[in-house]
């Protein structure tokens, strides 16, 4: 069974930091792309980032240069880094499994199959 768990999430001031992780199981973590997803309060889904299974990283316009994606496919582990944090960036923080293949030299993603149940950050002074 395929199990994604979320943690790392708190409350900080703006300005600080956290990192948020994502463990893995259940299926072969290295072959997978991975994403980040977050839901501030009442409101809808916002994508964050996404790391392909060959490392490459997007990023969405309003977390550029502040968060760092990263994974660990020795211990199966997803990161999400955190700096400068705004109260904006308050939500609920989700990992998803991200479906990935390889055609003619391109990378593309046809989905996101498997979520945890996320991590609350709440940025406030």
């Amino acid at each position: 069974e395929v199990q994604v768990v979320e943690s790392g999430g708190g409350l900080v001031q703006p300005g600080g930091s956290l990192r948020l992780s994502c463990a893995a199981s259940g299926s072969t973590f290295s072959n997978y792309a991975m994403t980040w997803v977050r839901q501030a309060p009442g409101k809808g889904l916002e994508w964050v980032s996404f790391i392909n299974s060959g490392g490459i990283t997007n990023y969405a316009d309003s977390v550029k240069g502040r968060f760092t994606i990263s994974r660990d496919n020795a211990n199966n582990t997803l990161y999400l880094q955190m700096n400068s944090l705004k109260p904006e960036d308050t939500a609920v923080y989700y990992c998803a499994r991200t479906l990935e293949g390889y055609y003619m030299g391109s990378y593309y993603y046809y989905g996101m199959d498997y979520w945890g149940k996320g991590t609350l950050v709440t940025v406030s002074s």
